[in-house]
């Protein structure tokens, strides 16, 4: 009886994500209601309350999943960076729907910042230990600037409907980025 329970539960919670995805899309995360995503879900208002306290707490917690999901493909990988940039794209491309409402015009100006935060904290631990590159991020404006720069090329590719494979996207980013860090005194590697 508990798996019949954790199956509804989960299947309640994509439903709910989809509901929310679908709903930043057409009106933008501050004007979709509770009522709105649990209608479109077609789901109990009651449910909604068992699994979130609120719109911002399921979308925090897709965030989560998303950035879990995310690091795990990118994180404490031992391949080259061309290719952990590429997998972050393909990563991008995949979950291109919550990306795209989430970062698009009528997308969330929070998840944009905690992203933002996400990625620079990755730069900051790339560029950890000794020598130039941990000098380049000590201040953090070097991982800031590149975490909005990553953002801002997600954002992009996805307004352009992904215009470019995941590896050319990825391999453009990661020569603007090369190019900061050699700027600001620091390997890129």
């Amino acid at each position: 009886m508990p798996r019949k329970e954790d199956l509804r539960v989960r299947r309640t919670r994509t439903l709910l994500r989809e509901a929310l995805i679908d709903l930043i899309g057409e009106r933008g995360l501050e004007r979709v209601t509770v009522g709105e995503i649990t209608e479109r879900a077609m789901v109990s208002r009651a449910a909604f309350y068992r699994n979130y306290r609120d719109k911002y707490h399921l979308v925090e917690q897709v965030f989560d999943e998303a950035t879990a999901a995310l690091f795990g493909e990118v994180g404490g990988d031992e391949r080259p960076p061309r290719e952990r940039w590429t997998a972050f794209f393909e990563h991008i491309g995949e979950y291109h729907r919550l990306y795209g409402a989430l970062l698009g015009r009528k997308g969330s100006p929070w998840f944009a910042d905690r992203m933002r935060a996400s990625l620079a904290a990755m730069v900051t631990e790339h560029l950890s230990g000794a020598g130039p590159s941990a000098r380049a991020s000590a201040d953090g404006l070097v991982p800031t600037v590149l975490g909005a720069m990553f953002v801002q090329s997600i954002t992009w590719w996805l307004e352009h409907d992904r215009a470019m494979p995941a590896a050319e996207i990825a391999a453009r980013t990661g020569e603007m980025a090369g190019a900061l860090l050699r700027g600001a005194g620091a390997d890129p590697s």
